[in-house]
């Protein structure tokens, strides 16, 4: 079969039909070749490799096996290999440290998760709590406006009881005497809150304008542009105010065309109520042309009224206007001791008609006892003024004859004699000066009186009126019997024994209430005004407008230096000085009396010595003092706050205690360009108790560095520019000073708290008093006649510095605003003394001594730059300050005091568990 199969293969498989049998066994036998041969391949060709690589690895140099197994660290010998492996485990180690933090964020996750379940819980409780408390001041709201409308008074405006228009048919008083306020006055105008507004016309616009005196009326316009109730709105005007005089004679215009201008002005309204017609009298001699004039329901100001034409608690009693466009000399003015001078009293003045009628019958006083009353009262009273002249047992002066040519007077009345300087020489050496009213009684009151009580008061004679009839200016709000003696004529046999048995003190007493009238209601044209409107306010009782305070200009800085801790300043040791105010800064009650003031205290408001301050708007604050203390006519004084009512010890000295627990106090720091020691002394206030803010007056014209950092203190800092360089910007009311209790404080003082804290408590027991820390005296020097200023260490002193003391703001206003411009000039021209100042103004205003705490007698910082005080002319010029703030006031109002606050444990030894009781009284 092989054969045959071979056969038929060569044959190609073709023949007998055996070729396709042939193909099928070659491609059989092909397929099975290779078959074997890929098995073959596969088997063999790995075995024979596998022990040829291991005989290779099987030699003795083992550097050259190639491929076998090898270990890490050989590998690893290998360059590359190396940074592979070293990039593998830096790998390895930062995913192993994600992995740690991917689970601790994970935990984060998961507690903040907790956290904010448990906020979305207290926010759902905080709004359901907010609601509640929106509910609660809702309802308690709704109760206040429900409180409210049943205790509050409906107030609405005053019954209208004139015409507002013109209107003929309405009936004008039947008498110009039966004119008061209650029927000639129309209050709906005039509302208690809206502020007094007085609408003043001007004269020019009127014909008799061009005969009023030109330095009355220019005096006159000069005061209405500086008053605070002025207005130029005449529809909401309350009072209304012409000049008609003084006049000048050629040209004064006739009473009937002078009544028609006056009806003709635009608000006249038929009768001219809430009129105001002045007429200020310049000189003796000054006519009443208003007598025969109808007036209707308008007010009169003037100096000469007739029983007839004078309507009490209508018209007004003014002053003469002497000095119209000059301040009073206070050089000029005698000092008000000694007490006695050279006459008791003194008289000059001339009457024709009484002069002959006592030359032509001399009666003795034997005479008119029996029965034979004297036809004229000033026939008795020459004789009796000669017969004491002539006795000789005072030095007295009275002429009833003058050397040159009289005055020109009203009948009856006792015409001035010489010149105005001639006769103030003879009043500054007269203790009493003899003021002789008018024989005709229906006079009862003239130009020539009230310039004879003008210039008494203004020398400091005082005024002895003979005649009880008389209406003194102002009579109706001045009691006139503290500052003169009103004593009727037929006393006047009387008058020479009443006059030596006054004794010194009163006599002192009524020539420093003389002083303060004049100086308040006299001097000047703007007191005068003021006085007038004063009045009138009073009268129909509306509240003075508030007063003033001095805007400051801030100067901006950064803030933000942390504030040092000076160890001198904060080692109290176990003292608690109380706590540092992180609340929002805390002002002091404002002043809230000013209702209250226009019921009551009327008299001793207008006539509490020495300033006159209730001509003026009302103080922010409520200065109260003691009633034995007179003072400005705000009316009552300093609230009595006291120190606290004990406590053991820790317990009392971290709280202030008394009256009002809560109080701060404001520092007032004045400085020129030492910004260095301004840092350092504004960082030393870091951390003290009780501190409002800082009001930092920056003296300089040049402003701080810009790139200056301000020290972060707790409290606000203050930067205020001033206008110009002067000490007395120290005493500005700031309006950013908002606690009645003011720390002066110089840039270079070095005081430590408990120091500071000490003043305090001791201020708010004695808040009309300077309270402070260094103290210096005055004394008299014999040999020169004069007063000299020492700050010696001394057993008494009179004076505490400001550069380190507390004082109440109410005394700003008065330095400022009250107190002669002369002193504040005199402040200004050395650079010098508005220490001196203050301690005259409120020694002065209180009659009481400086308090002066601690031991301390200087509080100068070591090291600082050298100050004005360390000049050699410094003493120099407080020298002349005392003296001329002397004749400012007219005698030495400073007073000696050896008293001296210290804490109430001071030296004393105390056991170990006592020593935390509180330091301070």
């Amino acid at each position: 079969e092989l054969m045959t199969g071979y056969t038929m293969l060569r044959n190609g498989g073709v023949g007998n039909g055996g070729q396709p049998w042939v193909l099928r066994w070659s491609s059989r036998i092909r397929l099975t070749w290779l078959s074997f041969t890929l098995f073959v391949i596969l088997v063999f060709f790995p075995l024979i490799a596998h022990y040829y690589l291991t005989t290779i690895d099987d030699a003795d140099d083992a550097g050259k096996r190639i491929f076998g197994p090898r270990t890490g660290s050989e590998l690893c010998e290998v360059k590359h290999v190396q940074d592979l492996c070293r990039i593998r485990e830096s790998v390895s180690e930062e995913l192993l440290q994600l992995e740690a933090k991917r689970q601790e964020l994970n935990s984060e996750i998961a507690k903040l998760n907790l956290k904010i379940e448990a906020c979305k819980k207290s926010i759902e409780n905080a709004k359901q709590d907010l609601l509640q408390l929106k509910n609660v001041i809702s309802q308690t709201e709704h109760s206040y406006k429900e409180l409210m409308a049943q205790n509050q008074p409906k107030l609405s405006l005053p019954i209208r009881l004139l015409p507002d228009k013109d209107d003929v048919t309405f009936p004008l008083p039947k008498s110009i005497r039966n004119c008061r306020l209650h029927n000639c006055f129309d209050y709906s105008r005039c509302p208690l809150t809206s502020g007094f507004p007085v609408y003043v016309y001007n004269s020019d616009d009127y014909p008799f304008g061009s005969s009023l005196d030109p330095l009355i009326k220019q005096a006159f316009e000069a005061t209405v542009r500086t008053n605070v109730y002025v207005t130029e709105n005449a529809n909401i005007a309350c009072v209304y105010i012409i000049l008609v005089g003084e006049m000048q004679e050629p040209v004064m215009p006739k009473p009937t065309e002078l009544e028609q201008q006056l009806h003709s002005l635009p608000y006249w309204r038929t009768d001219g109520h809430n009129h105001l017609i002045i007429n200020l009298s310049r000189k003796s001699e000054t006519q009443n042309f208003i007598y025969n004039i109808s007036t209707g329901r308008a007010m009169i100001a003037q100096s000469t009224f007739y029983d007839a034409q004078y309507r009490p608690g209508f018209d007004i009693v003014v002053s003469p206007l002497v000095h119209a466009m000059s301040e009073p000399n206070f050089l000029e003015i005698p000092p008000q001791v000694p007490v006695k001078r050279k006459y008791l009293f003194s008289f000059q003045g001339e009457k024709i008609e009484s002069l002959r009628s006592s030359l032509q019958e001399v009666r003795s006083f034997e005479e008119e006892i029996e029965g034979n009353a004297p036809a004229d009262y000033d026939d008795r009273i020459i004789t009796t003024l000669k017969a004491v002249q002539d006795s000789k047992l005072d030095f007295v002066l009275v002429e009833f004859t003058c050397k040159n040519q009289p005055k020109a007077s009203l009948p009856t009345e006792w015409a001035l004699c010489g010149e105005r300087d001639d006769r103030l020489e003879l009043l500054k050496l007269s203790t009493f000066a003899l003021i002789i009213t008018p024989g005709d009684t229906h006079l009862v009151i003239s130009a020539g009186c009230a310039m004879r009580l003008f210039e008494a008061l203004e020398v400091g004679a005082i005024p002895v009126v003979l005649g009880e009839q008389v209406q003194l200016p102002y009579n109706d709000v001045i009691r006139w019997n503290e500052a003169a003696l009103i004593i009727p004529k037929p006393r006047i046999t009387e008058v020479h024994f009443l006059l030596r048995s006054i004794s010194d003190n009163d006599l002192l007493a009524m020539r420093r209430q003389g002083r303060f009238l004049w100086e308040t209601y006299f001097s000047t044209s703007d007191n005068v005004f003021s006085t007038v409107l004063a009045i009138i306010r009073t009268r129909i009782q509306i509240p003075a407008a508030p007063i003033r305070e001095e805007t400051a200009v801030e100067i901006p800085h950064r803030s933000g230096k942390a504030a040092g801790t000076d160890p001198n300043m904060a080692d109290n040791g176990d003292l608690d000085l109380g706590p540092v105010e992180t609340e929002p800064p805390y002002a002091s009650p404002k002043y809230l009396r000013n209702f209250t003031l226009t019921a009551m205290d009327i008299y001793r408001n207008w006539n509490s010595a020495p300033g006159p301050f209730h001509l003026f708007p009302y103080t922010p604050f409520d200065p109260v003092l003691p009633s034995e203390a007179k003072f400005l006519g705000s009316g009552t004084g300093f609230r009595p706050i006291g120190g606290g009512a004990g406590g053991s010890g820790k317990e009392f000295q971290a709280a202030l205690g008394g009256n009002v627990p809560r109080e701060q106090f404001t520092v007032v720091m004045l400085t020129y360009e030492r910004e260095e020691v301004l840092m350092n002394s504004l960082e030393r206030l870091n951390g003290l108790p009780y501190l409002n803010k800082v009001v930092v007056v920056w003296n300089s014209p040049k402003l701080p560095s810009e790139d200056l950092l301000w020290p972060d203190i707790g409290v606000p800092i203050m930067v205020v520019r001033t206008e110009k360089n002067s000490l007395n910007n120290r005493f500005l009311p700031w309006e950013e000073i908002e606690t009645e209790a003011i720390l002066s404080i110089d840039d270079d003082a070095h005081l430590r708290h408990d120091e500071i804290m000490f003043g305090f408590r001791v201020w708010r027991e004695a808040r009309d008093r300077i309270v402070g820390f260094p103290g210096r005296y005055h004394a008299w020097d014999i040999p020169h006649q004069s007063w000299l200023y020492n700050s010696n260490y001394s057993c008494e002193l009179s004076m505490v510095l400001t550069g380190a003391a507390f004082f109440h703001k109410y005394y700003a206003y008065l330095y400022s605003y009250v107190m002669p411009q002369a002193i504040r000039d005199m402040v200004d021209e050395y650079i010098n003394c508005e220490d001196i100042a203050m301690n005259f103004l409120v020694s002065h205003l209180t009659r009481k001594p400086p308090i002066k705490v601690t031991s301390r007698w200087t509080f100068r910082c070591p090291g600082c730059p050298q100050a004005l005080s360390h000049d050699d002319s410094h003493f120099h010029e407080r020298h002349k300050c005392i003296n001329f703030f002397v004749k400012v006031y007219g005698y030495m109002p400073l007073l000696y005091t050896q008293f001296r606050v210290d804490s109430v444990l001071f030296k004393t030894r105390l056991p170990h568990d006592k020593t935390k009781c509180f330091k301070f009284i």
